[in-house]
């Protein structure tokens, strides 16, 4: 049974002071990339809602926050196993580098709720299933379909077969996840197929994003705006389509903005007058180019969840253009001009440069966006 749950991202009542695990595959702060914001406000809305968290992360690359111990009731970081021997192990690398007899000997100390941040840290569902512990599983992806998109854009051959046999690990492994007492997917597409595997409940709950409400601006901006994670292969390649397809129309000003910008993304944009590249702007730096663009331009080639740069813009931008996959499986078309083609979108782009984006359109926007 699939059920659609509009709650900001967060499917479960009042906690009333009771405890939860959330188990999380990375230090969730800061919230500065797609997972973990949606996991950090997920977790903030817990609190609010009452619930007494204890945080459980695994660490690696990213250091232990402050932040998540004033908000937690407590934390508890986990070295995560990276390491070729787990490479070599018959579960997925990603699971398999984040077993702790640790962290199974503190989830064993209670029976409280746990929700698991992605099937990453099934390893848990694994070791403590018993038929009667609540174990809810937020499904980020379907990940053995991530993992081939990235083979498919990895051009080195090792890394290639690494993300092949992962995915094909993750295929076969994410049969764990019928014995979730929920599966909270990101879109309808993902939600569907968690059904067809046989997981007994299923639930859709939109991504957690830290946006309470709209705040878009009426008026004019000054130029079209690209944003995102520049050194992900997605967002690199949504770079070369606009380069290809809309950075040669001279008479528009083009902002690309976002962490790490790849050497490729640098490289197109320093070959188009009117585009300025804008690396790794802060929190309100980012807020500022999402709500002065005049169009927020979002294209993929991947349909994989809900984008949460497409919530950004959508919360906080004026219009926004997007092709049909960033839209895939989400009801958030409808606030969306959708075009597929490069030609559709030239043409879509030129009407909404010369189009006011009105307070009509705001309202418009805020009853969209709150049927979820």
């Amino acid at each position: 049974m699939v059920e659609k749950h509009s709650d900001t991202g967060f499917p479960l009542a009042e906690g009333r002071g009771e405890a939860i695990h959330v188990v999380c595959f990375n230090v969730p702060w800061p919230a500065d990339y797609g997972g973990v914001i949606d996991v950090y406000y997920r977790v903030k809305r817990l609190v609010e809602l009452g619930w007494k968290v204890h945080l459980h992360c695994f660490t690696y690359g990213r250091a232990e926050a402050q932040e998540l111990q004033d908000l937690c009731e407590e934390v508890h970081y986990y070295r995560r196993a990276t390491g070729w021997r787990n490479q070599l192990k018959r579960r997925p690398y990603i699971v398999a580098s984040r077993h702790s007899e640790e962290l199974l000997a503190r989830l064993r100390q209670d029976s409280a709720p746990i929700l698991l941040e992605g099937l990453h840290d099934c390893d848990v569902l694994e070791q403590l299933y018993d038929g009667r512990r609540i174990v809810y599983v937020r499904a980020h992806n379907v990940e053995h379909d991530y993992y081939h998109a990235l083979a498919k854009d990895e051009k080195k051959g090792w890394k290639r077969l690494f993300y092949m046999t992962e995915a094909a690990k993750l295929r076969r492994y994410e049969q764990v996840l019928l014995k979730a007492t929920e599966v909270w997917a990101i879109s309808t597409n993902d939600a569907a197929h968690f059904e067809r595997i046989g997981c007994r409940r299923v639930r859709v709950v939109a991504p957690s994003h830290g946006n309470p409400q709209v705040t878009s601006l009426p008026g004019r901006g000054e130029y079209v705006l690209y944003h995102g994670n520049l050194l992900v292969g997605e967002n690199v390649r949504a770079v070369r389509f606009l380069a290809d397809h809309l950075f040669c129309e001279r008479e528009y000003a083009f902002v690309v903005a976002g962490r790490d910008p790849d050497e490729e993304v640098v490289r197109l944009v320093q070959k188009h007058s009117n585009v300025r590249l804008v690396p790794n702007p802060s929190d309100d730096e980012m807020r500022s180019l999402i709500a002065n663009a005049q169009v927020n331009v979002l294209v993929t080639d991947q349909p994989t969840g809900v984008k949460l740069k497409l919530m950004n813009a959508l919360y906080q931008g004026r219009h926004c253009l997007a092709n049909g996959l960033m839209v895939a499986g989400t009801p958030l078309a409808e606030a969306c001009v959708v075009a597929d083609t490069p030609e559709a979108m030239r043409q879509q782009l030129a009407r909404l440069w010369n189009t006011e984006f009105t307070q009509e359109d705001i309202e418009m926007r805020k009853a969209i966006l709150a049927r979820g």
